[in-house]
């Protein structure tokens, strides 16, 4: 992709994940409500390509889109426990005035990162641990309803929906990608939920790299690593966008990665 691509939350932790892989790839633009360190602006990147701003703020967002070619929205409350005031505002009028913003300035492709606490619910007590557990053959697929699990997650099946209506309104590209547990160096140890979920940081950035460069309508996948424990399907990220993920949760044993079974 050619225009440039605008990052919001460029400053969070997928933000970061990232730019960390993808930092030269891409025209980038940063939003981020506060002032970026140094650090986390990749070399290249000036200063007039740096925005501070909320992303409710309907003229900061439409200078900072202007121009660009796609979006990743990032930006918002990212706490599972947001009371509903800071979900509403955050995550809810902010994801729509990004995405009206992105029709007003001719945005082809919307990002947007939802979440496993979208779809939280499905873990019930009839279903864990097991479904956390490789032999299990529980998925999710993306094909489901949204049962979130706070109202953190009721933000981002919201969001989900709000992509629905301009994608069917407006025309524009939209991807929803369900996070999983992205953590950076290892997967979660001794906690079968975060293994079954991890999401490593490059197969993270290689996800959006993917989810610009592919071409789609309207989709929702799920963002994990290729692991062995799984109860999220990555079979319509792989189909869809070419997704290739390099890492599996079990190829790690406490810290020290297992290769060809040493």
């Amino acid at each position: 992709m050619d225009d440039p691509v605008l990052l919001t939350g460029a400053g969070g932790r997928v933000g970061q994940a990232i730019l960390r892989h993808l930092g030269d790839a891409f025209a980038w633009r940063l939003l981020d409500r506060e002032p970026l360190p140094d650090a986390k602006v990749p070399d290249g990147v000036g200063d007039e390509r740096v925005f501070v701003a909320d992303v409710t703020d309907d003229e900061a967002v439409r200078n900072a889109l202007d121009g660009c070619g796609a979006v990743i929205h990032l930006a918002g409350d990212p706490r599972p426990e947001a009371p509903w005031d800071s979900v509403l505002q955050n995550n809810i009028d902010g994801t729509q005035t990004m995405f009206e913003a992105a029709v007003e300035t001719g945005v082809e492709k919307f990002v947007f990162a939802s979440s496993n606490h979208a779809v939280g619910a499905y873990e019930t007590d009839a279903r864990t641990p097991e479904m956390y557990r490789s032999h299990d053959d529980y998925r999710l697929d993306g094909t489901e309803l949204p049962r979130p699990s706070n109202l953190y997650g009721v933000s981002k099946a919201t969001g989900e929906v709000l992509g629905r209506y301009y994608h069917d309104h407006h025309d524009i590209s939209v991807v929803n990608v369900r996070i999983g547990n992205l953590t950076e160096g290892h997967p979660p140890i001794d906690y079968e939920r975060g293994q079954a979920m991890w999401l490593s940081y490059r197969d993270c950035a290689h996800l959006f790299e993917r989810c610009l460069l592919a071409a789609y309508d309207y989709e929702i996948v799920y963002g994990i690593s290729d692991n062995d424990r799984k109860y999220y399907s990555i079979e319509r990220a792989r189909d869809v966008l070419g997704y290739d993920p390099q890492d599996n949760s079990a190829e790690w044993d406490g810290e020290k990665r297992v290769i060809d079974g040493a």
